[in-house]
């Protein structure tokens, strides 16, 4: 009141200037700016005057005032009833007692970049104004004692709009946070009305004649006269309340409660400033209201709306403030466990949903197991899938619900969700469909996400539908059509033999998914081991012939166990046939079969094969190709063929000479008349020479039925046979003793006469003899080059050394015979024969004692002739024998 303008900082100490000579009227106080603008009189009557202060800039220890204009509406003078800035600084606008509003645009800081025009024109008094900037949009409200309106600043000729037809008195208006849209609070004296630029919004019943109107922070404060009873005031002191009050009231409008309520005496204004709010008094007392960190604030408010149960209030406090999302579950859950409580369990289990990712779900899940509340159950899982956050109990305790409820709709909309949405344990849902009887809905499931055995297990198992089961593994890929052929092969050869027996042959052969998109040879090579589907034909022999005969045809390089089967399968034919046409043709199918060279490396198993099914023919094919000549004939001797004996050893009998030992022998037991086969028998033991007589008498002597006259013949040309050889033995043992003789002779003369060389041509060359030549004692003649040449000896005839040699070799095999002591003792003391042991070696001529004269020494040249002499009889008497 007396032109000072003063300044309080944190530190409450006091300063001031003076600002006007008279009084200050208003002050406006920029935010984002060091700007103060304020409004007061310099002299007496109205003239009041606006100036602009910058608080940073100092002129003489004071704030620089950057400009001085009179604020008149035109030349009408008129008292400032309010004031406004625009944080941009380009908009200041001055509402007057008369019911004008000066709009100054522009600079408000310099007079040279401003315009200011008469804005609006009224007959009631202007109490409020507001800049509202919305984007690139500017409105200013501009409220009377008798209505409301918003003009347009950023659009030429400022188009403005009547909002309401009521207005309010001074500093009842204000304009909220984005919190609250920017709306343009006005209040009445029966409601707090809320404005946006072109309609009017929400308002609330606040009773009271309202005094001054603030917006701090989302929070609405009012302060108002109110006549009835009051709550205790916290800065009146005790004394009685009979005079009328200012109440304060700061409400939060988001959350529809009111956040503080006190009486005050005689308010100034109420400031806000650091984060509080200053409650300016009349008495010259400051209040502060200091307001709670949001946790203890909650957690009040909780308290008490808990216990009154108000808890929508709770959660939209607790959301409006941010609170955490295990806060705010908490909250649910309570407000949820309430519900229940009361019985509205259907209004409980949307609580519950909302704690979904927070609260453990068998919290809930054990409220809601009465078959009664299974609706409110089945909600709650649904949503407990469609977060993604269910496990497979959860799923198996939905599936349960809609099968109880038989709800085949949500059951259906529950598994029919696209592949990415799928939000439960697909496994477990199928057991639990396929354990409530929903077979189609689990083999939907089954094959819409590829789990082949549970689709196999129940089309097989429960739906008993084989052909769709094997249509189902024709378009597996291989590998699972292989190991699912393996495990169910053998069901669905029982009820489909010819559909699975035509899929196994594919698989063996050139598999390839039915209906598969792949390029053609993509899958060549994917071939299954045909002998190991084998097991899946049993009892089906007709198939599985079919199949082993398919392969044998199309892949000769099948594995052994499909040939070996598939004979086994011929020979069981064969045996059990009972039609001879038929038979004859299984006969040669199996012979065939054998003859095909595919049983070399298992030739014992199909002997086994052919014996036990009594194949003669195979049997005896097998002998020969196994060179089992000896089982050939017994097999004969034992059906008592004995033609076929004699024919066995005719064809055999060179490879193998025992079997026409072995057939005598067979024939001399028989007691039968068998002079006929007997002789045929010894005629070829006769030819070649198998046995000696004594045994061949022998061995007849155990047939009653063989006489003398059997074996006459043989005995006659063996001892005729005999008598000429020993003709023979006599001859040439005469002729060696003749030969020895002349040797002898010869030796004698080269001893004691001379040795005339008469040969005229060279032995090598065959040239005419000339001289130097060489003679040696064995009569041939060689020129002395031609000697030098072949010779490999100077002491050795060319001509008879190749001779020679073999002789010298034959002499020291010998030699080394001799050293067979410990062999012969061996054999000597094991053989039953000894006498035979001793000639043979004898025959050896180990027990002979010869001297061997080879090439001499230098010096002994007077013996020279005597050891050629003795080598020439020893090379001699080895030609001769």
């Amino acid at each position: 009141m007396e032109g000072q303008i003063w300044f309080l900082p944190r530190s409450l100490q006091l300063s001031s200037f003076q600002a006007y000579k008279l009084r200050v009227t208003h002050l406006y106080q920029l935010k984002q700016h060091s700007i103060l603008v304020s409004v007061g009189e310099d002299e007496e009557g109205i003239n009041p005057l606006v100036k602009v202060w910058n608080l940073e800039k100092r002129d003489g220890g004071n704030p620089l005032c950057t400009r001085i204009f009179p604020a008149i509406p035109g030349n009408k003078p008129t008292v400032v009833s309010c004031l406004t800035v625009h944080e941009n600084l380009n908009f200041m606008a001055i509402g007057f007692a008369d019911g004008s509003v000066v709009l100054t645009k522009g600079d408000i800081t310099r007079d040279r970049h401003s315009k200011t025009q008469i804005l609006h024109e009224g007959s009631y008094p202007v109490t409020g104004l507001a800049f509202r900037q919305s984007g690139k949009t500017t409105h200013l409200f501009v409220v009377t004692t008798e209505n409301i309106q918003s003009y347009m600043l950023s659009v030429k000729d400022y188009p403005h709009l009547e909002l309401d037809t009521h207005g309010c008195g001074l500093r009842c208006s204000s304009l909220s946070d984005p919190s609250q849209d920017l709306q343009f609070i006005v209040a009445g004296n029966e409601c707090v009305y809320l404005y946006q630029p072109d309609e009017r919004g929400p308002c609330f019943a606040f009773e009271g004649q309202k005094l001054i109107v603030h917006w701090y922070r989302g929070y609405l404060i009012i302060v108002s006269k109110d006549r009835k009873t009051s709550p205790k005031s916290e800065f009146a002191g005790n004394e009685a309340q009979n005079s009328d009050k200012q109440v304060l009231n700061i409400y939060d409008l988001c959350n529809k409660f009111i956040a503080y309520s006190s009486i005050f005496n005689d308010i100034v204004d109420v400031l806000a400033e650091w984060g509080s709010l200053y409650v300016l008094t009349r008495d010259g007392k400051i209040h502060v209201l200091q307001e709670k960190d949001t946790q203890t604030k909650l957690e009040a408010c909780k308290s008490m709306l808990f216990r009154k149960n108000l808890f929508e209030m709770a959660i939209n406090l607790a959301k409006s403030h941010h609170l955490d999302s295990d806060g705010l579950s908490e909250i649910f859950r309570q407000y949820g466990d309430h519900l229940y409580n009361k019985g509205n369990h259907d209004g409980a289990i949307q609580q519950y949903i909302r704690t979904i990712g927070k609260l453990e779900p068998s919290y809930v899940i054990r409220k809601f197991l009465d078959a009664q509340r299974i609706h409110n159950l089945t909600a709650y899982l649904q949503t407990l899938h469609l977060q993604s956050l269910a496990n497979a109990d959860h799923t198996t305790l939905l599936l349960n619900c809609y099968t109880k409820l038989k709800d085949s709709s949500k059951l259906e909309e529950f598994i029919k969700t696209s592949e990415s949405e799928v939000r439960f344990d697909v496994e477990t849902a199928i057991k639990v469909l396929r354990q409530a009887g929903y077979y189609s809905h689990a083999v939907y499931l089954a094959e819409k996400h590829a789990h082949h055995e549970w689709y196999l297990k129940i089309q097989l198992e429960d739906i008993k539908n084989y052909q769709e089961a094997l249509r189902y593994i024709g378009k597996l890929p291989f590998d699972q059509a292989e190991s699912n052929m393996k495990r169910y092969g053998k069901i669905l050869m029982h009820h489909v033999p010819n559909e699975t027996t035509e899929l196994l042959k594919i698989l063996c052969t050139d598999y390839q998914p039915s209906g598969d998109n792949e390029v053609p040879g993509m899958l060549e090579g994917k071939k299954a081991n045909s002998e190991e589907f084998i097991p899946v034909f049993a009892n089906n022999s007709r198939e599985l012939k079919a199949f082993l005969e398919h392969m044998t045809e199309v892949q000769a390089d099948s594995p052994q166990g499909v040939y070996d089967t598939l004979l086994e399968l011929r020979l069981q034919n064969w045996a059990h046939e009972q039609d001879e046409q038929i038979k004859e043709k299984l006969h040669n199918e199996a012979l065939t079969l054998l003859k095909s060279g595919r049983f070399k490396t298992v030739f014992d198993k199909a002997l086994v094969l052919c014996q036990m099914h009594n194949f003669k023919d195979g049997v005896l094919y097998l002998y020969e190709q196994g060179k089992l000549f000896q089982q050939i004939m017994h097999y004969h001797m034992q059906n008592e063929q004995y033609k076929k004996v004699i024919e066995v050893c005719e064809l055999y009998g060179d490879q193998e000479a025992c079997l026409w030992e072995q057939a005598l022998g067979y024939f001399a037991r028989k007691e039968e008349d068998c002079k006929e086969y007997i002789a045929a028998v010894l005629k070829h033991i006769e030819n070649k020479n198998l046995m000696p007589p004594l045994l061949v008498v022998q061995t007849l002597a155990h047939n009653s039925t063989a006489t003398l006259s059997v074996i006459k013949d043989y005995l006659v040309n063996k001892l005729q046979k005999q008598s000429r050889q020993i003709e023979q033995d006599e001859q040439r043992i005469q002729k060696y003793r003749e030969e020895t003789t002349r040797i002898r002779k010869e030796i004698e003369e080269l001893k004691a006469s001379p040795k005339i060389f008469q040969k005229t041509k060279c032995s090598i060359c065959t040239s005419a003899l000339e001289l130097p030549s060489v003679h040696f004692l064995c009569g041939h003649s060689f020129h002395q080059h031609c000697f030098e040449s072949y010779s490999e000896s100077d002491s050795e005839c060319p001509t008879c050394m190749p001779e020679n040699r073999k002789v010298m070799d034959m002499i020291r095999a010998q030699e080394q015979k001799r050293d067979l002591h410990d062999q012969f003792q061996h054999q000597l003391k094991c053989s039953s024969d000894g006498f035979s042991v001793v000639a043979d070696y004898f025959g050896r001529g180990v027990f002979n004692k010869l001297t061997l004269i080879t090439d001499l020494p230098s010096g002994k040249v007077a013996t020279t002739i005597e050891a050629g002499l003795q080598r020439e009889l020893l090379i001699h008497t080895k030609r001769s024998t």
